[in-house]
């Protein structure tokens, strides 16, 4: 019983902590925007940049997953093959890197 409330302190801590969200995407006062060596605002240079990479990493997770679709209709029984288990760990891996791109700002 004591674990659980004392877990329950701390979800409730670390919920109160973050805070209401900021409208519009607003800095507070403690954050600057990031700024390259001329001074200016490199954010929106960033998310293009993100999104060229999203986009990439995206059509190479639908290229695998077509490869492992046409691997599963080939075979006959629920066995998977040593390449197409490989091809899931690279397609969890480049999931991770999307939503870690997607969640940065």
């Amino acid at each position: 019983m004591a674990y659980l409330a004392l877990f329950l302190l701390l979800f409730a801590d670390a919920v109160w902590a973050q805070g209401p969200p900021r409208p519009g995407g607003e800095l507070s006062p403690n954050e600057s925007p990031m700024r390259g060596p001329d001074g200016k605002d490199r954010t929106q240079d960033l998310l293009k940049a993100d999104l060229a990479s999203n986009l990439k990493d995206l059509e190479a997770i639908k290229r695998l997953t077509d490869e492992i679709t046409m691997e599963l209709e080939k075979l006959d029984r629920h066995v998977l093959s040593v390449g197409a288990l490989k091809k899931l760990d690279e397609i969890e891996k480049l999931t991770k890197r999307v939503r870690g791109r997607m969640k940065r700002f």
